[in-house]
């Protein structure tokens, strides 16, 4: 297969019918939706299944199975695509280890690579980018080119048009690995790309879910308590440990590397009158202590009383009292950002840009935060939304509905990432990752 750029020749032969190959999707219908709607315009839709639960998910035609090893994925992918014809790739978790060599042997063999993810703009939208995200996204980085490419896009419609549910997130993610975990033997070499076991997942979800009302009830009683007081306060969310964007674009093994680098820097260069919320990803499974570690640490470091842990509570009217957001790079950043109120980005984010996020140091940030600059934020937030972003979510009929048939008219209009919002090569490095406190004071 010719090593030219797919999209160059895609966008001129546009009618030509294509091959999809999609690979690991959410534990949704919304991938082989996805494919109904493609087929529908003339293409062709294939799967590789990794595992039992990919092939329950997928549940359609055109779909093969891989049982090799890891190390024999990119020469098995290789063969597929040229006996295939495969013109596109289409992926959920493109850091995980199968699709981190899927997305090269694609880039070797000129097979165009689109990315489906939770949207940036939740909750009720969905991501599909051209060629990468976060580090790897061709998402324009100059505020300028967003301005400019803005220029004509409407304000997008921020009213929630789909909701879904935490049963039937979970209902769709027990499908899937429950059968991984009792069937193994079926695809014996495969290696799941998670932290931790489902069952232990599970086990920690049953905990919190037994729990929620109470811990709700002293979150909100602590955000209650921390808007009657007349001190500047930051919030920091936290992002769940098995996230990609944790794990792979930022400079952090861990979020304990982030949490500590944090914590020193607020006791050291800000202000004795701030306080500082730390704020537990609702999705949290529970399986590491983080109000011990975080309230350890901040007795260590002298910050008794200046440092609070919520478990619940509703992040953006936290966010819309604060002083400011301090992230590695999650997208609650950029709600708020929509909020006016000033991020301070630790690790790679597309959102992360002169003139929306504050560009100081951190330890700059905790004295003279820096808002976002208007015409800027509102360029961003048009430009996400028409370019790589579409509505729905993963798990509800009417939310996978409108988002399959909004993704499959991008892919097969080759809209991806347009009007002006692609940029190559992708503006954004992947950042190395730093020496944790013990080596370097070793």
């Amino acid at each position: 297969m010719e090593n030219a750029a797919p999209h160059t020749r895609l966008l001129t032969d546009r009618p030509i019918a294509r091959v999809f190959l999609f690979l690991q999707g959410p534990s949704s219908p919304i991938f082989r939706k996805i494919a109904d709607r493609l087929e529908g315009y003339g293409h062709t839709c294939l799967r590789i299944n990794l595992n039992v639960g990919d092939q329950i998910i997928w549940r359609r035609k055109g779909a093969f199975n891989y049982r090799g090893t890891l190390a024999g994925w990119p020469a098995h992918l290789k063969r597929f695509i040229e006996t295939h014809h495969v013109t596109d790739m289409i992926l959920l978790g493109e850091e995980r280890p199968y699709h981190q060599a899927a997305t090269a042997v694609a880039r070797q063999n000129g097979v165009a690579i689109s990315i489906v993810e939770m949207g940036y703009l939740r909750p009720d939208w969905l991501t599909v980018e051209r060629g990468g995200m976060s580090s790897n996204s061709h998402f324009p980085a100059d505020a300028g080119l967003i301005i400019d490419a803005a220029k004509d896009l409407p304000e997008p419609d921020w009213r929630k048009h789909y909701s879904q549910t935490f049963v039937a997130d979970a209902s769709y993610d027990l499908l899937y690995n429950l059968p991984n975990v009792f069937l193994w033997f079926l695809f014996p070499h495969y290696r799941r790309h998670a932290i931790f076991h489902p069952l232990a997942e599970y086990a920690g979800w049953i905990r919190r879910l037994a729990t929620g009302k109470r811990r709700n009830a002293e979150a909100e009683a602590t955000v209650r308590a921390l808007l009657s007081l007349d001190t500047p306060y930051f919030v920091y969310p936290l992002q769940l440990e098995t996230d990609f964007q944790l794990r792979a674009h930022s400079p952090f093994h861990s979020q304990k590397d982030a949490i500590d680098e944090v914590l020193r820097s607020f006791a050291t260069d800000a202000d004795e009158i701030a306080r500082l919320v730390f704020k537990v990803h609702p999705l949290d499974n529970d399986l590491i202590a983080w109000r011990r570690f975080i309230e350890d640490r901040a007795s260590a470091l002298g910050l008794a009383g200046r440092v609070f842990y919520l478990d619940g509570g509703n992040l953006d009217v936290l966010a819309d009292a604060s002083a400011g957001m301090v992230t590695v790079n999650s997208t609650a950043g950029l709600h708020a950002l929509k909020q006016g109120r000033p991020v301070k980005v630790l690790g790679t984010a597309v959102f992360d840009i002169a003139g929306l996020t504050d560009q100081q140091p951190l330890k700059d940030f905790w004295k003279k935060p820096r808002a976002p600059d208007t015409e800027v934020m509102t360029a961003m937030f048009r430009l996400l939304a028409a370019s790589i972003q579409v509505r729905g979510n993963l798990y509800s009929k009417a939310g996978t509905d409108a988002g399959a048939r909004a993704i499959a008219e991008r892919l097969h209009e080759n809209t991806v990432n347009q009007p002006g919002a692609f940029v190559d090569p992708p503006p954004r490095s992947k950042p190395l990752k730093r020496q944790r406190p013990a080596q370097r004071s070793a």
